[in-house]
């Protein structure tokens, strides 16, 4: 079952059977970005004009109903690096790059009111809730990320919160699907032995495909997730081009969904 439902123009949800959890992914669709950012463009790092992109965030927060002050952003530098926040993060990366959470691609926190985000244009949006001990947490993996461990490393940092593996339930969101993602031998050396029968196929001009939703799974299934806990969404950013951006369908020159999530005060 698709674990995105789609709230509104400008967003799907998921986690939505839990009250305390506000989580989603934004579209392309409803804001002020022009050509080829057209519209809800959320990404400060690409060529839109600044204001067209903090008059999207604040729209979204408004629909939200969590204004930016109390959004958390990270840098994003293809890494593994997670960071535990709290609200004296709240702000941080919301109107400059200069002041998002510097060398992180994963987020979790366990205080109400804050909604932690990261931004996507193909690469695999993640979602992680514990709603024993009530921790929340989002993550952004492209290639390096995943093979890397940005999963594992997620889930690495909420068990040292005390969050039990068992009470962590993961939706992996919306990204670049096998079909449409050729990478090359350096990408596939990199992926564990372990796993390349379950997301890797040949192609007859000697590159590859690869499933990064299928190899997350695996690896979250490697470090002690119960499979039941993890829900893969089936919306492919390439193919879906009236909702979503995608840099390589786009060839670079587009915008960038946020993914989000927080616990409700």
């Amino acid at each position: 079952m698709e674990p995105f439902k789609q709230k509104s123009n400008r967003r799907l949800t998921c986690f939505d059977r839990s009250s305390r959890v506000l989580a989603g992914l934004t579209t392309r669709n409803g804001g002020h970005s022009p050509k080829p950012y057209e519209t809800l463009n959320m990404g400060l790092h690409v060529d839109d004009e600044k204001e067209n992109v903090l008059e999207n965030r604040r729209t979204l927060a408004k629909e939200l109903g969590v204004s930016l002050d109390q959004w958390v952003l990270g840098e994003q530098v293809h890494g593994t690096e997670v960071k535990a926040v709290g609200h004296t993060y709240a702000g941080a990366g919301t109107d400059s790059l200069s002041t998002a959470v510097q060398g992180v691609d994963g987020l979790i926190t366990n205080e109400p009111g804050l909604l932690l985000a990261a931004f996507y244009a193909d690469c695999v949006p993640l979602f992680f809730y514990d709603s024993k001990a009530e921790w929340v947490g989002v993550a952004h993996a492209g290639w390096k990320g995943t093979v890397d461990g940005m999963a594992g490393e997620m889930i690495e940092a909420l068990a040292e919160q005390g969050c039990l593996r068992e009470n962590i339930h993961i939706v992996i969101g919306p990204s670049i699907g096998m079909k449409h993602y050729e990478v090359d031998q350096k990408v596939i050396d990199k992926v564990p032995d372990v796993h390349r029968d379950k997301c890797i196929t040949q192609n007859t001009n000697g590159k590859y495909q690869l499933d990064l939703k299928t190899l997350h799974r695996q690896m979250m299934i490697e470090k002690k997730i119960p499979a039941e806990n993890i829900q893969v969404s089936g919306f492919c950013t390439y193919e879906e081009n009236d909702l979503f951006y995608s840099h390589r369908r786009d060839q670079g020159k587009t915008g960038r969904m946020l993914g989000f999530i927080g616990l409700r005060t």
